[in-house]
């Protein structure tokens, strides 16, 4: 008894002493890839819109002499109860026509103040630039038991639906103790290193977490583009794009990403 006396006390020592020595990041940069299925992606393009370019050939075709994934890079850099997202220049060398779809780039530099739960994002629209200042996007997350490791940290999936209709699938880790993410994923109980839009064909998943000091001089405010609120946003767009028919809805669903 005495020898198992002992045991349980060493365990629970240790265990307090690895407690006690945990250490959470509150600070630095995290490096995310973007990965775009770009032949699901025109699948759907197909399937929707029989009329355009994208037939059953031209898709076969474009399989036979292009990968099948673009990637794009950008790094989320974070201090306390800020971040800044900032996409990093496209080095694919994917044929320029596939910039044409707004999801296979990165639209938006943007900087989250998760305290007072607002946003600065610099949005790019075609030939049009917008400074959008809001509220951030309240998502009502389902965490579940399902974990899995990303970067080196181990992180819990959570599920939600946002904009009525898409699926979101997001790994985060209460190791890093700030609640945002990639583009303007945020709302969990720590930061989200993995998101995946099944039906978008998407994903946003961290390579590597620097843990480092952060100067406030990184936190930059985006400033280029016409001053906007979201409302304001969406009825330019939807004004603009009046006679496009179906083609409308998936670009305004990209700008409200």
């Amino acid at each position: 008894m005495k020898l198992r006396y002992a045991i349980l006390v060493f365990i629970c020592t240790m265990n307090c002493a690895m407690a006690q020595n945990a250490r959470f990041v509150n600070q630095g940069m995290i490096e995310f890839e973007k990965k775009v299925n770009v032949y699901a992606l025109l699948k759907d393009q197909a399937t929707r819109y029989p009329d355009n370019f994208w037939s059953a050939k031209a898709l076969e075709e474009y399989q036979n002499n292009n990968p099948q994934f673009k990637t794009l890079k950008s790094e989320l850099t974070f201090k306390n109860n800020q971040t800044f997202f900032n996409p990093l220049p496209d080095e694919s060398g994917t044929n320029n026509w596939l910039n044409s779809f707004a999801s296979a780039k990165q639209n938006n530099i943007i900087l989250t103040n998760l305290k007072t739960e607002t946003s600065i994002n610099q949005k790019s629209i075609y030939e049009e630039t917008y400074l959008v200042k809001d509220s951030i996007r309240k998502i009502n997350w389902k965490i579940t038991d399902e974990f899995r490791n990303i970067a080196g940290y181990d992180c819990r999936r959570a599920n939600a639906l946002i904009m009525d209709s898409i699926y979101v699938v997001a790994f985060y880790t209460d190791a890093i103790p700030v609640s945002g993410g990639p583009e303007t994923f945020s709302g969990l109980p720590g930061m989200i290193l993995g998101v995946a839009l099944p039906r978008e064909h998407i994903t946003w998943f961290a390579t590597k977490v620097s843990d480092l000091e952060v100067a406030d001089a990184k936190l930059k405010i985006p400033s280029k583009g016409k001053p906007v609120n979201k409302k304001q946003l969406s009825d330019i767009l939807k004004s603009a794009l009046k006679d496009w028919g179906n083609y409308a809805s998936d670009i305004l669903k990209s700008a409200d990403m």
